[in-house]
């Protein structure tokens, strides 16, 4: 799993028109090449009637799957700038649909290649950008007297607790991220004078908003 990359935040779609010619962008996040190429059938058979459905996507550790489609349009004016808008954003993990609705007048190779790439910047913008930061689970067990001064302590230094269950002990889940789970255990054993059980439980990831 990456330690950290960007990614689209959530399912969207933007429109712009260009010289008459409506050019419709969605983009969504698609973990797997099933999953993109999914999403491309799908609006393809939402907007069967329109003059270009075309995309491009990049998925998968180290971008190990990428494809553009110029669906008709003239060869590597279409397909090629979205996929170009996307790796330019350092986005991975990301399908981006454009429909195009041709308006009659002709834009020429130049003129599609900055259509296509406008469109998919419009629609990565309305759809927004996610930093995603592999952290580690892990499980802090211990007396009910260190609860309240660990719970101050974590969030002091901006933690985040994912869980607290009650029992005969507390069980604390904390994340941290991930190669400095080292750091967080050393404060453990300092703040509870080592009388803590910390295990490490899976993995999961943070997001956070990346302006854009």
């Amino acid at each position: 799993m990456l330690r950290q990359y960007r990614t689209i935040k959530q399912y969207t779609s933007a429109e712009i028109e260009i010289n008459k010619s409506r050019f419709i962008a969605y983009a969504d996040r698609a973990e797997t090449e099933e999953q993109a190429v999914a999403f491309i059938e799908k609006i393809r058979k939402k907007h069967w009637d329109a003059t270009h459905n075309c995309s491009a996507y990049v998925v998968g550790e180290n971008d190990r799957h990428q494809k553009a489609d110029d669906d008709g349009e003239p060869s590597g004016t279409a397909g090629k700038p979205i996929l170009e808008i996307i790796k330019r954003s350092n986005l991975k993990d990301t399908v981006i649909v454009i429909t195009r609705y041709f308006g009659g007048i002709k834009l020429g190779a130049g003129g599609l290649i900055r259509a296509y790439g406008k469109s998919a910047g419009t629609g990565i913008k309305a759809a927004g950008v996610l930093e995603r930061t592999l952290h580690t689970r892990v499980e802090v067990d211990i007396d009910y007297t260190f609860l309240g001064k660990l719970e101050n302590e974590l969030r002091s230094q901006d933690y985040h607790i994912e869980n607290i269950s009650y029992a005969d002990k507390v069980v604390i889940t904390v994340l941290a991220e991930k190669g400095f789970e080292h750091v967080l255990e050393a404060q453990l054993l300092e703040w509870t004078a080592g009388q803590v059980c910390i295990t490490q439980n899976g993995e999961t990831y943070i997001d956070k908003d990346v302006e854009i």
